[in-house]
C-alpha cells in the first residue's frame, strides 16, 4: 500500500508540475472552487512524499537488525542519501552555460531531492547513535519531527546573508530554493515514527483496525482542530509561539491530510496488489528525473517551460497533464530501469571507487 500511496503522490506532482508550470496567469482563479481543489491537492504531494520516504527507509534499516543485515542497510541508505542530492544538483547543472564558461549561482539551489536525501543522511546517523534502543529512536524521531514544526515560525524568515550560499540553502528559500530541509525534515520524522509503529506492533491482532482507526481520527484532528487547538493553549498561555502557529498552521495540516490519505490506502490495500499502480510507485525516481527533463529542460535548457511558457488555457492544460502523465510514466515503466537497478548500478561505482582507494 506504500508503493500505491508513492504512485498517487508521484501523479498528483506530474499534474501539478505541468499545470502550475504552463496555465496561463489569467486562469489562475483563486475564487474558482475548481482551481481552490487543484491547489490543495497539489499542497499533498511533498508532505506525502517526505512521509512515505521515512516509512519506507526506517522500516528498512529496523527489520534489517531483525536479519542481521544492518550494515549493509546503512551502507545502502547512506549510498542512496548521497546519490539523491548528487541527482539534484545535477537536474539543474547548466551543462552549456558552463561550457560558455558562465558560472551562476542557480546551480546550488536545493530542491525536493537534495532534502530527501540529506533527511535519510540524519535519519541514518539518529539510528546508530539509538542502535541498540528503538523505543528511544522512535521518540527521538516524533519529539524532533514536533519541535521542528512548532518552531517554524522562528526560522521562516530566517537571515542567512553570512552564510556560505552552499549551506544557505538547505536552511532558507531566500537565495531560490524550492525546498529546505527544516521543516521538511519533519514529515521525514513523522514518517520515521510511523515506521516503528509497523515495525513493533505489524504481527499483533488488531494492528490494522487501531492504525486504521488512529489514522483517521489523529489525521482529521490535525486538519480541522490543529489550529484551534494551538490557539487555545496560546490564550491560556499567552505564548506568542503557538499563536503564530495557530495562524500559519500548514504543516500540521498536512499531516492530517498525509495520514488519512494513508489510512485510505491501507484499507484499499488488498485491492491494489498486484496493479499497474504499484509499479509506478515503484519507479518514482525515474519518473521525477523524466519529468524534469521534459518540463524544465534539465541539462539541455530546453523543456516545455521554455517552449510554452504560461501559455495553456484550462482545457488545453487538463488535457496536456493527462498525455503528460501517460508518457511519462511509460517511459519509466518500459523504457527505464527499476530504482533498485540503479541505487545498484550507483552502489557498484561506489565500491569499486572505495577498493580503488584502498589499494592505492
Amino acid at each position: 500500500f506504500i508503493d500505491a500511496v508513492r504512485a498517487f503522490a508521484i501523479i498528483m506532482m506530474l499534474q501539478g508540475h505541468f499545470v502550475d508550470t504552463l496555465l496561463a496567469v489569467e486562469y489562475r482563479d483563486e475564487s474558482n472552487i475548481i482551481f481552490q481543489i487543484w491547489k490543495y491537492f497539489r499542497g499533498i504531494t511533498a508532505p506525502t512524499f517526505f512521509t512515505i520516504s521515512g516509512i519506507i527507509f526506517t522500516y528498512l534499516l529496523m527489520r534489517s537488525k531483525k536479519n542481521g543485515t544492518s550494515n549493509k542497510r546503512i551502507k545502502k541508505g547512506i549510498t542512496r542519501g548521497i546519490m539523491l542530492i548528487a541527482i539534484g544538483y545535477t537536474l539543474r547543472a547548466p551543462v552549456f552555460d558552463w561550457i560558455q564558461g558562465v558560472f551562476r549561482d542557480y546551480f546550488l539551489i536545493v530542491d525536493v531531492l537534495q532534502c530527501i536525501g540529506l533527511s535519510l543522511l540524519i535519519t541514518v546517523l539518529i539510528y546508530l547513535a539509538t542502535f541498540k534502543k528503538s523505543a528511544v529512536f522512535s521518540i527521538i524521531m516524533f519529539l524532533l519531527a514536533t519541535i521542528v514544526f512548532l518552531c517554524e515560525p522562528l526560522y521562516r524568515s530566517l537571515d542567512l546573508s553570512d552564510t556560505p550560499l552552499f549551506l544557505a540553502n538547505y536552511l532558507t528559500k531566500s537565495n531560490g530554493s524550492v525546498f529546505t530541509i527544516i521543516p521538511w525534515f519533519g514529515y521525514t520524522a513523522y514518517g520515521a515514527f510511523i515506521a516503528t509503529l509497523f515495525y513493533e506492533f505489524l504481527e499483533k491482532p488488531r494492528f490494522k483496525l487501531a492504525l486504521l482507526s488512529g489514522l483517521a481520527v489523529i489525521g482529521s484532528a490535525l486538519i480541522f482542530k490543529s489550529s484551534w487547538f494551538f490557539n487555545w493553549i496560546y490564550l491560556k498561555t499567552d505564548f506568542q509561539l503557538l499563536k503564530d502557529v495557530a495562524y500559519y498552521n500548514y504543516l500540521f495540516t498536512r499531516l492530517g491530510n498525509v495520514l488519512v490519505l494513508l489510512g485510505l490506502f491501507y484499507l484499499l490495500e488488498r485491492y491494489i496488489k498486484q496493479s499497474l499502480i504499484l509499479k509506478i510507485g515503484q519507479k518514482t525516481l525515474s519518473i521525477y528525473i523524466i519529468h524534469f527533463v521534459i518540463i524544465y529542460g534539465s541539462i539541455s535548457g530546453i523543456g516545455l517551460h521554455q517552449v510554452l511558457g504560461k501559455s495553456l488555457n484550462p482545457y488545453q492544460a487538463v488535457i496536456g497533464a493527462i498525455l503528460f502523465v501517460t508518457t511519462v510514466c511509460a517511459l519509466s515503466l518500459y523504457r527505464v530501469k527499476t530504482n533498485h537497478f540503479v541505487y545498484q548500478q550507483v552502489r557498484k561505482f561506489w565500491d569499486k571507487r572505495i577498493n580503488s582507494s584502498q589499494s592505492i
